[in-house]
């Protein structure tokens, strides 16, 4: 027996199918079906039942993998220990990140902080929050990166990373800017504003701050959900209408854009993103380094950090 076969084992279990396992695994099919084979012989245990699709693991399998996940859990902890010893930052982080935030953090902050930090291997994933709870749970990912607080995430330990602004990009309010900078959210016409698919956190936001429905600019044969921030702002300057725009997103925007920005009238909204994970974790030292930069290099370009009791929090559920 060895760590190659427990790590096998899980991969097995996770996909329900040889093949895509041992593609996860970057091995033949062969290689990994006589390798779990080999164990199954050692311990004289049956371990999966191939013949139901997809593969089923026997009740004494489950068993048996919950402890290879132990064992696999302790060897990394060890390997993180003997680091820490050498004071040297190094090792895997696998990072799930919401789709409003993803675009703009990884190719500033988290590019940033693998710059500064070559023996870090980190695997990113953008996905939805209900998603990184699940691959959190399942062991996927270490940590994800979500608006919160979340009602499913209080069973993890929740680092705060920073507070963004939520705005509104606009084709309705932009001509307005010049006497009434400020917007009333009783003063949104529900029937023009575009909304991300439902379950987008960011979606329950608007409606938590304008109390939002349906709008009425699509035709009536189309059923149109956007999955992104761009997909958004492009509806907006082509059919009009307005969307919630958070504020890293609305500093990344081309200086063509800039005038259909508005805020909200005080207290402004905001909403509070976090670094999300199971603790203790022997990738404790990456996860600590990773928030303090994140911290460092963004908290001071952003509003609520210059006049914190001028806002009030959203929640995203």
């Amino acid at each position: 027996m060895n760590i190659q076969q427990l790590e096998y084992l899980i991969a097995v279990d996770k996909y329900k199918h040889f093949g895509k396992a041992a593609q996860a695994c970057f091995i033949t099919q062969p290689t990994l079906s006589a390798m779990i084979q080999k164990l199954e012989e050692e311990l004289d245990v049956k371990i999966f039942d191939r013949s139901t699709h997809p593969i089923r693991t026997t009740d004494a399998g489950v068993q048996l993998i919950d402890h290879a996940q132990k064992i696999i859990d302790e060897v990394n902890n060890m390997k993180d220990k003997a680091l820490s010893m050498n004071n040297s930052l190094a090792g895997k982080l696998s990072l799930g990140i919401i789709p409003t935030i993803s675009p703009f953090i990884l190719p500033t902050e988290i590019f940033g902080f693998l710059s500064q930090n070559k023996k870090i291997e980190m695997d990113v994933k953008e996905m939805n929050t209900d998603n990184v709870i699940k691959a959190l749970k399942s062991s996927e990912i270490d940590a994800g990166i979500i608006a919160t607080p979340y009602h499913h995430a209080d069973e993890f330990f929740s680092d705060a990373l920073f507070n963004e602004e939520l705005m509104l990009y606009s084709s309705v309010f932009s001509e307005r800017k010049k006497t009434d900078e400020f917007v009333l959210p009783d003063k949104i016409d529900v029937d023009k504003v575009w909304l991300l698919e439902e379950g987008n956190c960011l979606s329950t936001q608007f409606q938590n701050i304008c109390k939002l429905k349906e709008n009425h600019l699509t035709p009536k044969n189309l059923s149109f959900k956007a999955s992104s921030i761009s997909t958004l702002l492009q509806m907006v300057d082509t059919v009009g209408g307005l969307t919630l725009l958070p504020e890293l997103a609305a500093k990344q925007l081309h200086e063509s854009r800039q005038s259909k920005i508005s805020r909200f009238q005080k207290p402004f909204p905001y909403r509070e993103i976090s670094l999300i994970y199971y603790k203790p974790t022997y990738k404790q030292k990456i996860l600590d380094e990773l928030v303090k930069y994140i911290r460092t290099h963004l908290r001071p370009l952003l509003n609520y950090e210059k006049s914190p009791q001028d806002y009030i929090s959203i929640k995203p559920d």
